[in-house]
């Protein structure tokens, strides 16, 4: 079986948890020996694992002038109301020459280099609904002369790039929800990704969710019909022995960590309330914030206001060995998370024997045991459950001794085999 597959990230090039995750099922997929998969980010940097898979640049695509026929997609968007050749342009001088000619109004124009190809940035940036568009278009070229028996959209941002690949080429389309708009937003949603969430959903022969908490939200907040969606769920790369070699800590004060996006979402603010309540009664404890987000600042202010500033250390983004190097240093994980789609990182704690607590409204809390749950905006319950892992050994050695087990037996081959049985489902009928 052939998979034609679109995602927005890949690693080493990554954000968050998307990336992470579209690794590690491309892996298990190939581990299953019956699967071939072409996965297509819109910029290929050169120095990603290949190794389970074929990874396509739509950076390194060439548009011909004549090939590219938007029909229908995204029509409930303005944005992407084309029904004309896309028409591909080198420089400023041969727009205007192309332009001055008599096109259909609904023509794009879209700027490539002498070969035709289209400059990604393959980031979230100002342009990002530019790139998903021009995602898309060369989507529908890879369609038109690429052998595929199925096409598998990871995230709305892949979602276009998904049904412009099935129009053309009439395969079935799966579309896979890491998240939605209302994870991300809570009720002040952006309308326009959620109408290109809802249409890659409607769109969809199929619709996989990594949680049933996101099931939920597809089902009530998006009006698909229960039967077309299923959940599978995420897992975890194994670690390398190198990775698993616990380093001693150069301090004996203890440590508690929040890892991830410092968004809305993730509910740094209720970490921070829940760290003041500790430290009112333990003065031998360091909290990390590690990650980037549109309120990292207001964090930073909060803790100052708290007069708790020394005792925090706010470390920005980290790569992968530098989360590992945290992950050793780290007593008590916490991820406080308002609405969490699923949450892979208290998966990678776990194998670093750090105990984790984790929010009731985590998809991940579905199918954990042996990690403590508390509700994000109980932040007595969080600093109770923080206290009683940093003070009493039996208590957190247990829960590094059975998290690990747990999380080991975790893997993404059994996702993927979830994966597989519902592509062979969707090619059946």
């Amino acid at each position: 079986m052939k998979v034609l597959m679109f995602g927005w990230e890949f690693p080493p090039h990554i954000s968050g948890g998307l990336g992470t995750a579209c690794y590690g099922l491309t892996k298990g997929l190939a581990g299953l020996n019956n699967i071939e998969v072409a996965f297509v980010v819109p910029k290929a940097f050169g120095d990603e694992d290949q190794s389970a898979m074929q990874l396509i640049g739509a950076n390194n695509i060439p548009i011909a002038k004549t090939e590219v026929q938007f029909n229908s997609i995204q029509k409930k968007i303005d944005y992407y109301e084309i029904d004309s050749p896309l028409i591909p342009y080198i420089d400023e001088d041969e727009f205007w020459k192309l332009k001055s000619g008599k096109y259909s109004k609904k023509l794009r124009f879209i700027k490539t280099d002498e070969g035709y190809k289209i400059n990604f940035s393959g980031n979230y940036g100002g342009n990002l609904f530019d790139e998903i568009y021009n995602y898309a278009a060369v989507s529908e070229v890879l369609a038109k002369n690429s052998d595929f028996d199925i096409i598998h959209a990871h995230d709305w941002l892949a979602y276009p790039a998904g049904i412009a690949a099935k129009t053309i080429s009439g395969k079935p389309l799966v579309v896979h929800v890491h998240a939605t708009e209302f994870d991300r937003s809570g009720d002040s949603i952006n309308n326009k990704i959620y109408a290109i969430e809802r249409e890659g959903m409607e769109q969809a022969d199929k619709v996989i969710t990594v949680s049933n908490f996101t099931k939920k939200t597809v089902i009530e907040k998006y009006g698909i019909p229960p039967q077309k969606v299923t959940t599978v769920y995420n897992a975890v790369e194994p670690l390398f022995e190198k990775e698993t070699a616990i380093r001693p800590k150069q301090t004996n004060e203890k440590i508690v960590t929040f890892l991830g996006r410092i968004t809305h979402q993730k509910g740094p603010e209720y970490f921070i309330e829940a760290a003041n309540l500790i430290l009112k009664k333990l003065h031998n404890v360091r909290f990390i914030m590690a990650g980037s987000g549109d309120m990292m600042n207001a964090m930073i202010a909060r803790t100052a206001e708290l007069g708790i500033s020394d005792r925090f250390h706010f470390t920005g983004f980290l790569d992968e060995g530098n989360v590992h190097h945290l992950f050793e240093l780290t007593d008590v994980f916490v991820m406080p998370s308002v609405s969490e789609p699923f949450g892979i990182v208290p998966l990678e704690a776990m194998q670093s024997k750090v105990p984790v607590i984790i929010s009731n409204q985590s998809g991940v809390s579905e199918i954990l045991k042996n990690a403590i749950k508390v509700d994000f905006w109980d932040t007595y319950a969080m600093a109770d459950a923080i206290h009683g892992l940093l003070n009493y050994q039996a208590l957190s050695e247990h829960f590094k001794a059975e998290g690990k087990t747990e999380v080991d037996n975790l893997k993404w081959i059994n996702s993927a085999q979830n994966v597989y049985n519902i592509y062979k489902s969707v090619i059946g009928k």
